[in-house]
């Protein structure tokens, strides 16, 4: 399996803060993998980093993603190359609607214009999919949704993008058990329809049920503390992450 993602002894940080220290970690085509660790242990400041956010600033190391240098890219150009970022806390933006933000967002990526028709039957598709009701498409994007429905659409562009390597930063978090399983049912179709690869950001394995999980890292103190297979995530589940937390300091 080639790799897709390749991280080598990466550091990062915000404003004078180094958070990420010495980080090293690959991603093959297809796989799935987990980045678990206490709050605050450096997870979403490396999804983040991957993706290229300018609140990070990366002070070494590098970020290779299918075979090209991105470290210093920017994260539109990231975007386009095929990388995804949902967001832990999705934003709410006034004045355009979740449908023409899905739209734009698709032929930025893909750098096509996209027929009217043609963006409307896969939207409304996915929507049905994830037990969205179409009303939200003429919604001004996440204004007055509810946590489920933001998460939804946040799975929702997952689903339109067709990312390469999606990463997604907490997406269950504040769930009910129906709404995890809606969104997971969302990213498991991501996955039969693209084959794509996954980075899942969580400290909650719920979400992972229905995933095959390649490959489990535990960050701690923001560094990598230990490493496994599926395994490793039920290691967490019955003894949490006390002992990881000690070899991470």
């Amino acid at each position: 399996m080639s790799e897709l993602l390749y991280i080598e002894n990466l550091t990062a940080g915000a404003e004078e803060t180094e958070l990420l220290h010495g980080v090293s970690l690959s991603v093959g085509e297809g796989e799935t993998h987990v980045v678990m660790g206490h709050n605050g242990a450096g997870k979403s400041t490396l999804g983040s980093v991957i993706m290229g956010s300018p609140e990070y600033k990366v002070t070494g190391g590098n970020i290779v993603f299918n075979g090209e240098d991105i470290t210093e890219l920017s994260a539109d150009k990231r975007a386009r190359l095929g990388l995804f970022l949902s967001f832990q806390n999705p934003i709410e933006i006034a004045g355009i609607t979740l449908a023409e933000f899905l739209r734009n967002a698709l032929e930025q990526v893909t750098g096509k214009r996209i027929k009217l028709w043609d963006f409307k039957k896969k939207l409304y598709a996915a929507m049905e999919l994830l037990d969205m009701d179409k009303s939200y498409a003429d919604r001004d994007l996440n204004v007055g949704f509810s946590g489920g429905e933001k998460k939804k659409a946040e799975i929702l562009q997952l689903l339109i993008l067709e990312p390469k390597l999606a990463i997604l930063d907490e997406t269950d978090s504040g769930l009910d058990v129906d709404a995890v399983k809606t969104v997971s049912k969302g990213i498991d179709e991501y996955k039969k329809r693209t084959g794509g690869a996954l980075i899942v950001i969580t400290h909650n394995t719920k979400i992972l049920e229905a995933l095959s999980v390649d490959k489990t890292h535990i960050l701690s103190a923001g560094k990598i503390a230990a490493e496994g297979g599926a395994e490793l995530v039920d290691d967490v589940t019955k003894n949490g992450f006390e002992r990881f937390s000690q070899q991470g300091a």
